[in-house]
């Protein structure tokens, strides 16, 4: 079964949410304070995460930021208050889905399997992309830059295959929101930014001259890393 981990100081949701989603063979934990919740995602290493901002003692923001410290599994934060500035910093901080109170328990479950199934995409056609020293190995979803590792979120990593297998296209910042279909539509182009801002410093391509993305003014981005090996 699928593993998730639910950190919510709200008892009664996570009972519920315990028993409706056995339905769909995911298989829930629950922790009600960060401290536990951050002890039993090293122990259980779940598949995803569902965080609530609102949390005792430090907010689901902190504990974003902790887990994407050593962590590129995929969270969807929960908020009480749906404002629009909280969704961003959760995008700026790593989240890769936002959903507020109160919702739907089939809503949560389907942006689960949404989420999940974009961290698993992976072509057949090929399993490898090189482009100078950028290797990415679609079969085991890593991604290595002049030999090093990186560590990218669900997001992260969706976006940056997008460009990789379609070097050289002008994207505009409505066509990748299209492609991903994971950043709230209500974001519109200021999600794309963060995310691509958030990809350009794990590839060390925040300089004047930037090595893969480079930005079209007034329209997007486009991939320019070299042609591929």
């Amino acid at each position: 079964m699928t593993k998730i981990l639910l950190i919510d100081d709200d008892v009664k949701l996570g009972e519920l949410l315990t028993a409706y989603f056995d339905r769909f063979e995911l298989d829930l934990t629950v922790a009600t304070d960060p401290e536990n919740g951050l002890k039993v995602l090293d122990n259980l290493t779940p598949d995803l995460v569902i965080l609530d901002v609102m949390l005792p003692g430090q907010d689901g923001f902190d504990v974003c930021r902790t887990i994407r410290k050593s962590s590129s599994v995929p969270i969807i934060m929960l908020t009480a208050r749906g404002e629009v500035t909280d969704r961003i910093v959760g995008l700026e901080i790593g989240a890769d889905d936002y959903m507020p109170k109160p919702f739907e328990p089939r809503e949560l479950v389907a942006r689960i399997q949404n989420v999940l199934r974009r961290s698993g995409d992976a072509p057949a056609s090929t399993t490898e992309i090189k482009f100078d020293d950028l290797e990415i190995n679609l079969e085991r979803r890593v991604v290595n830059l002049a030999g090093s590792q990186l560590e990218l979120t669900t997001m992260e990593y969706q976006l940056l295959i997008l460009f990789a297998q379609n070097p050289g296209k002008n994207f505009t910042r409505d066509e990748i929101l299209n492609e991903l279909r994971g950043i709230d539509a209500q974001l519109f182009s200021r999600s794309v930014d963060i995310l691509v801002s958030r990809l350009r410093q794990k590839l060390g391509d925040t300089g004047k001259d930037q090595r893969f993305v480079k930005t079209v003014w007034g329209t997007g981005y486009v991939f320019v890393g070299g042609d591929s090996a």
